[in-house]
C-alpha cells in the first residue's frame, strides 16, 4: 500500500509505504522522475512532475523502507523497482512527489493573498480559469479552501497563461479539484475572460 502525506491535496507529498502493518518512507538517494512516475501512476495521479527530496513534505515516522530507488518508470507498483532494503538515512532526506494531477491555486496581483486572479497549478504549469461559470459557489469554495473567508466580489481579468480551467461545483465541496472540472476545453472558455475572487478574509 502505498500513499502520499503531508502535501496539499492526495497527489502530491512525502511517499509512504506500508510494510506488515507498519507505515515507512522512502530515502532520496537516487530518487528521481521515473520512481516518481511510478508512484503518481500507481495512485491514479497521471504523471510525475516533480520529485523533491530532502523532505520537503516534512520528515515522516517509522522506518525507513527503501533507498536507491531505480524504477525505469513503467513499473506497475514501486515495489517492483529494484532498491536497497538496507540505508545510512535519516527522516530529513524522505522522499517526495508532485504529481500532474495534484491542483493548487493562488490569487494573484491583488492587495494580499485573499485577492486577485484565480491562478491553478495543474499538470506541471500555471493556468487561468475561466470566468463563463465562474459564480458565488465556486468564488466560495476557493475563498474557504484558502483560508479567507467568503466571497466579496468577483472581478474579471485577461488570460495570459498558456491553459484554462473551467469548474462547476453544483454544491459547496471541500475543494475545487472535487467539483467538475475540464482543462483546455475550447468551448466552453470561448470569450470568458480569467476568473478572479476578492475574499473578506486577509492572507499572507
Amino acid at each position: 500500500v502505498l500513499r502520499l502525506a503531508g502535501g496539499r491535496s492526495r497527489c502530491e507529498g512525502r511517499v509512504e509505504l506500508e510494510q506488515e502493518g507498519t507505515w515507512g518512507t522512502v530515502c532520496d538517494d537516487g530518487w528521481d522522475i521515473p520512481d516518481a512516475d511510478v508512484v503518481c501512476r500507481q495512485l491514479r495521479c497521471g504523471h510525475a512532475v516533480r520529485a523533491p527530496g530532502s523532505a520537503a513534505f516534512g520528515r515522516g515516522h517509522g522506518p525507513i523502507l527503501r533507498d536507491e530507488v531505480g524504477c525505469e518508470g513503467h513499473e506497475r507498483h514501486l515495489w517492483e523497482c529494484p532498491a536497497a532494503t538496507e540505508h545510512d538515512c535519516s527522516h530529513k532526506e524522505d522522499a517526495g512527489v508532485v504529481c500532474s494531477e495534484h491542483q493548487e491555486w493562488r490569487l494573484s496581483g491583488g492587495r494580499d493573498g485573499c485577492a486577485g486572479r484565480v491562478e491553478v497549478f495543474f499538470r506541471g504549469t500555471w493556468s487561468t480559469v475561466c470566468d463563463s461559470t465562474w459564480y458565488e459557489l465556486e468564488a466560495a469554495v476557493l475563498c474557504r479552501t484558502l483560508g479567507c473567508g467568503n466571497v466579496l466580489q468577483r472581478p474579471s481579468f485577461a488570460h495570459t497563461l498558456p491553459g484554462k480551467m473551467l469548474y462547476q461545483c453544483g454544491i459547496l465541496q471541500p475543494s475545487l479539484a472535487e467539483c467538475h472540472w475540464t482543462f483546455n476545453k475550447s468551448a466552453p472558455c470561448h470569450q470568458s475572460r480569467a476568473a478572479g475572487v476578492i475574499c473578506n478574509g486577509t492572507g499572507s
